[in-house]
């Protein structure tokens, strides 16, 4: 005669088993990490880091002129101070593409080339509503440590000199891991 097995044990443990299993993959899903970087814009003069490439001939080439196009190679730091130890650049485009100016189509690569984030990546994407006080774009990818990153960049304008063409911006960038 075969071994008895008690049915409601086995049922019990493996709805525990189960139970556990699930709690651990959604507290892994709901997980987020905020990094908090700062842009430095030079936009005139011998060291400038945005330059307008293209835009509608006969219109002035600026950031409130729509079908401009810039190309960005910010510094990043960790600090607001233009002198805090940088991080990375954020490369990448900027078009006005609205007609009245206001929004301004963002895509950039964050580049880290020191720090913890030393070769990684972070990709941003998104639009830029000028007369915000904090801008939202998306975090759409990203390489290194940040492979598959998914999430959203808080921008702040915190610092501008319109007499240098410089501006800080601080950049919050959450992540969902």
């Amino acid at each position: 005669m075969a071994a008895a097995v008690s049915t409601p044990f086995s049922i019990q443990m493996l709805m525990i088993l189960f139970i556990t299993l699930v709690y651990q993959a959604y507290a892994q899903l709901d997980r987020e990490t905020t990094y908090v970087f700062y842009l430095q814009d030079i936009t005139r003069g011998p060291n400038a880091t945005v330059a307008a490439v293209a835009g509608i001939k006969g219109r002035n080439w600026n950031f409130n002129t729509f079908g401009s196009v810039f190309v960005v190679d910010d510094p990043v730091t960790v600090g607001p101070s233009p002198t805090s130890t940088m991080v990375g650049r954020a490369q990448g485009l900027l078009v006005v593409s609205s007609r009245d100016g206001a929004y301004v189509n963002v895509v950039l690569s964050i580049v880290f080339s020191s720090w913890q984030f030393n070769g990684s990546t972070l990709e941003l994407q998104g639009i830029n509503r000028q007369n915000e006080n904090v801008r939202t774009v998306s975090v759409v990818s990203g390489t290194g440590q940040f492979r598959f990153a998914r999430g959203y960049a808080a921008l702040q304008t915190v610092a501008y000199d319109p007499v240098t063409a410089r501006s800080t911006v601080r950049f919050t960038i959450t992540l969902h891991t």
